[in-house]
């Protein structure tokens, strides 16, 4: 039995764009930036923002909610919010801040799957 299952198609995500889709019960950030594609958890483990809703550059998703930055490739966080200060110092404190859960990506044809 395979440990990757279809999430979706090459033709219905464009270059640079992002997309929610569901597998297994559980939604997940598909994005596709040139000829590879990445998969996260499509919510923030900040606040719990739909990071589809947020913004893509280059492998850098930002969430919508707070402006946390994650890289796809691997999860780590590059910003955890955009506060300052004491403020941040704070959040920090109550929510230190986490990668997000990052998916092994394969393409077989025209079908992107993702590793359970």
């Amino acid at each position: 039995m395979s440990d990757f299952i279809e999430v979706s198609r090459t033709d219905e995500i464009s270059d640079g764009a992002m997309k929610k889709v569901r597998a297994e019960g559980k939604d997940l950030l598909l994005a596709r930036v040139g000829d590879r594609y990445y998969s996260a958890d499509s919510r923030c483990p900040h606040l719990g923002g739909d990071l589809s809703r947020g913004t893509l550059e280059g492998t850098v998703v930002t969430c919508p909610r707070h402006h946390a930055r994650f890289d796809l490739t691997d999860g780590r966080v590059i910003r955890w919010t955009d506060w300052s200060g004491m403020v941040l110092k704070l959040a920090k404190l109550v929510k230190p801040p986490r990668a997000l859960r990052t998916y092994e990506v394969r393409i077989e044809g025209d079908r992107i799957l993702v590793r359970r």
